[in-house]
């Protein structure tokens, strides 16, 4: 019987498999746009293939991952060419499936992105707050007042939305 030898590259398809789009709905939060986040995606994999850092658990690998998706992000949306650029598409839907989520949906991604961030990995990817600070790189009260501030934000809206 032959034994077959792990491939290097076996590791990085299984991380890819599990994690790919986690990061990419992250880089959609952030970026908006479909390329963006692909491209995103794909460059966080490719920065963990080169670092190839070692990891206590999955736990460990998958805040890794989001941290590095998230300030890779904040690096393109930084640049001056993102600045200036002329936005030809509206922000790409998200499918949910009602049409009361996906006016929820609509609304969450109308936040400004820090706020934006934070209610995306709190509510949909289920990150208490501590985590999500040691992942955004802020402190938690930080990321309490951005969850309050969100919440608020949509709690306008929703009002607003509603007939008088």
């Amino acid at each position: 019987m032959q034994r077959s030898i792990p491939r290097p590259g076996d590791q990085v398809m299984k991380t890819y498999e599990t994690y790919a789009d986690t990061l990419f709905r992250i880089a959609m939060v952030h970026l908006g746009r479909r390329e963006d986040a692909e491209e995103a995606t794909q460059d966080t994999f490719i920065k963990l293939m080169e670092k190839a850092p070692a990891f206590n658990d999955a736990e460990h690998q998958k805040a890794w991952l989001i941290r590095v998706i998230t300030n890779h992000c904040k690096t393109l949306l930084g640049r001056g060419w993102r600045k200036r650029e002329v936005k030809l598409e509206t922000l790409e839907p998200v499918a949910a499936e009602d049409a009361e989520d996906q006016a929820l949906i609509e609304l969450v991604l109308s936040l400004p992105v820090k706020y934006r961030a934070v209610i995306h990995l709190y509510y949909y990817e289920d990150y208490p707050v501590r985590e999500i600070s040691d992942i955004l790189q802020i402190s938690e009260s930080a990321v309490k007042m951005r969850l309050k501030r969100g919440r608020q934000l949509l709690k306008l809206e929703l009002e607003g939305a509603e007939p008088q």
